[in-house]
């Protein structure tokens, strides 16, 4: 308890899967947590399970995408809760399945948008408060995909390495700033987003989780919590000598 005591977090896509998982686990650590999303209904559970647990945690229905609409939203953040400690880019899509040579220009705008543009708009805006707090810590999401290649997702995985290099450029160049800025690229994670999918499938759930189960080298797939305790780490004062790090939450996949 209390990691991550008087600090403020920005959380973004914290209104469900991973985002409302860290949400939560951040509040239950102590801190004032700032949800952003797109999914406004969603983005209001969050805050109202926090606040159950007596947690303190405000929503903004924000479209990462859109610059203005973060940069109002990261101000509206310092306004609430007086300063920002910890910025968490979680929000993302995956995009359409397709090869490079089938994707249109709209689908690889509709991925880069949210998952690079966004990540770049709420770093960039963060970045001058963090400064004001004396240092901070920002944790991206990238992904095993951004790591290796795969027979999918093309756009998802041009994303993703772009968030492998900007965590470490922005790593080198906050470091005298006192602000690290490291990554996690989780493996397959079971949301509720994956299990839905999941369960589109052949079989189902069961067939689905022992098929990519078997892809890590771990026996099973991932949870949210176990990507929320490794951000969580990155977030705290633990972390104070790491910077620049990617970190696989993956049970082993990109060991092989």
């Amino acid at each position: 308890m209390n990691r991550l005591k008087n600090k403020v977090a920005i959380i973004t896509g914290g209104a469900a899967g991973m985002g409302r998982t860290q949400s939560e686990l951040y509040a239950r650590e102590g801190a004032s947590v700032a949800v952003i999303d797109i999914d406004e209904n969603g983005g209001e559970q969050t805050i109202a399970a926090i606040e159950a647990e007596g947690g303190t945690a405000k929503f903004w229905k924000v479209d990462i995408s859109n610059e203005a609409q973060v940069g109002s939203a990261v101000d509206e953040v310092v306004q609430a809760f007086g300063q920002i400690d910890v910025l968490i880019n979680n929000a993302g899509v995956t995009g359409a399945d397709k090869p490079t040579h089938e994707v249109s220009e709209a689908e690889l705008d509709a991925v880069l948008g949210v998952d690079v543009k966004g990540l770049f708009f709420m770093t960039k805006h963060t970045v001058p408060h963090l400064k004001n707090a004396g240092g901070g810590s920002i944790v991206n999401f990238a992904s095993i995909y951004g790591l290796v290649g795969s027979q999918e997702l093309t756009p998802y995985h041009a994303a993703k390495g772009a968030v492998v290099a900007l965590t470490k450029q922005d790593a080198v160049t906050y470091g005298k700033d006192s602000i690290r800025v490291n990554a996690v690229a989780p493996g397959t994670i079971l949301t509720p987003l994956v299990k839905e999918l999941g369960s589109r499938g052949p079989g189902g759930l069961n067939a689905y989780k022992e098929l990519m189960g078997a892809k890590h080298p771990i026996g099973r797939l991932g949870k949210p919590e176990d990507v929320a305790y490794a951000t969580l780490f990155l977030a705290s004062d633990e972390a104070a000598f790491i910077t620049g790090a990617v970190l696989p939450v993956d049970g082993g996949y990109t060991a092989q």
